[in-house]
């Protein structure tokens, strides 16, 4: 089965960190850009990150810039999300995709990416 599976939510305190994975299973991510989104309850689905395929580029939304990193181990077939410096309005449900044109695109063609994984939940602790 041709999927992405993510992990590496849960809870975390103000200015702690975490790290998402998202593995794909059944294909390589080697020729794929990967992208990270999130969502907040009540609240559309946005960008947060993308590497090319090559790991040569990457952007991020400006809300995570300087504390958030993207990262890729092709060997691993695996792209990451280091998530620092976390504030109560990261908690949102976090998915990555992958989008076979190699390069960022536009986060406004998100219906045209190829595999979604499942999300993953980052909860703030009180």
């Amino acid at each position: 089965q041709l999927q992405l599976v993510q992990s590496g939510g849960g809870l975390v305190q103000p200015g702690g960190s975490l790290r998402l994975s998202c593995a794909a299973s059944g294909f390589t991510l080697n020729y794929y850009a990967i992208h990270w989104f999130r969502q907040a309850p009540g609240k559309e689905r946005e960008g947060v990150s993308c590497i090319t395929s090559s790991g040569s580029y990457r952007n991020y939304a400006g809300s995570v810039k300087g504390r958030f990193t993207i990262s890729r181990d092709n060997a691993k077939n695996t792209v990451y999300l280091q998530m620092n410096s976390l504030k109560p309005e990261d908690t949102a449900v976090y998915y990555c995709a992958a989008d076979r044109r190699s390069l960022c695109s536009s986060w406004e063609r998100r219906n045209e990416y190829d595999y979604w994984g499942q999300g993953t939940q980052v909860t703030f602790s009180s």
